[in-house]
């Protein structure tokens, strides 16, 4: 897959078969876009092109609106290479860009720059200027310009409305099988492992203390969960807490993982942690015995939901 920074930096030869979006997830409804799009290109000898924005255009035009995203920016090229495509177009979004008319993107983006064939979307989709442009606009500058523009159906999609909203009030609910379910992988975060305070070695249960520097990433409410990582050539689970530490006093949010039967040094690493399931709530406890008690029993149903609930073949 070749990526371009810039619609300024791809001018395409060859026909292209086109789709857009912010595709936050990479969810099972965008991957039921993208795959058509896929194979209707290759059997058109055309070329698959995704269109995508970042920032986000509601950081843009909604500046009062502190919305997190389910993926970042590298996140989200890595699902969308895994797909198959042949070009994949992130157009920095500005309010200049925003400015455009339905026809001026038409004309001057599908058309002029990415020489369209034909546009694949989903049903809801909208474009240009106050999302001016519609299925039917589309349709008639289609015919105008010639390229042909194919409608994936709510119904295609699946019986249920997939989106990226419903996604996002899930993860942030702690729903995180119905959020897995709807992006159809583990619910990511990618970080740096950095110092603690060394408090969970000092009680038996050393954590890796997660900084994520994407400040618009969406992370989960506070609270303990499951989670898994690759960790050298294999995976390791464990349990993850993110709070502010209330039993020792904490002050800033924090993201500690506990792998079990892990030993090794992390400090500096960048890794990604997957999470599986929501444990419980953090609590502030009487003691650090009291934590420690807690943590034991946390361990316990974790190691109890991966092997009866989970999947015995993964754990």
């Amino acid at each position: 897959m070749e990526i371009y920074t810039s619609l300024s930096n791809y001018k395409s030869t060859n026909k292209t078969f086109v789709t857009i979006g912010t595709f936050d997830g990479v969810h099972i409804g965008h991957k039921k876009v993208i795959k058509k799009l896929i194979k209707s290109a290759k059997k058109n000898k055309a070329t698959s092109v995704l269109l995508t924005f970042f920032p986000h255009p509601r950081m843009v035009l909604q500046k009062d609106l502190d919305i997190k995203l389910i993926n970042t920016i590298e996140e989200r090229t890595k699902l969308l290479e895994k797909l198959g495509l042949d070009v994949l177009i992130i157009h920095p979004f500005n309010e200049e860009f925003s400015r455009y008319s339905a026809l001026d993107f038409v004309r001057k983006i599908l058309v002029n720059t990415l020489n369209i064939s034909q546009l694949v979307i989903g049903y809801d989709h909208h474009f240009g200027k106050n999302r001016e442009g519609n299925f039917e606009q589309l349709q008639d500058y289609g015919f105008t310009y010639n390229f042909k523009v194919k409608k994936i159906s709510q119904q295609e999609i699946k019986d249920i409305t997939v989106s990226s909203t419903k996604i996002r009030k899930a993860i942030e609910n702690s729903e995180i099988a119905k959020a897995n379910s709807y992006l159809g992988y583990n619910f990511m975060l990618n970080g740096t492992v950095i110092h603690g305070n060394n408090l969970g070695e000092k009680i038996g249960f050393p954590t890796a203390n997660l900084n994520i520097s994407e400040d618009y990433k969406l992370v989960p409410k506070t609270g303990a969960y499951i989670v898994k990582s690759k960790l050298g050539n294999k995976f390791y689970f464990g349990m993850m807490n993110i709070g502010f530490r209330p039993t020792v006093s904490g002050k800033n949010q924090t993201i500690e993982i506990h792998f079990f039967d892990f030993k090794g040094n992390l400090y500096d690493k960048k890794i990604k942690i997957e999470v599986i399931s929501f444990l419980r709530d953090e609590h502030k406890f009487d003691s650090i015995e009291n934590l420690k008690i807690q943590l034991e029993k946390d361990k316990l149903n974790s190691i109890n939901f991966l092997k009866n609930e989970y999947s015995k073949t993964n754990f």
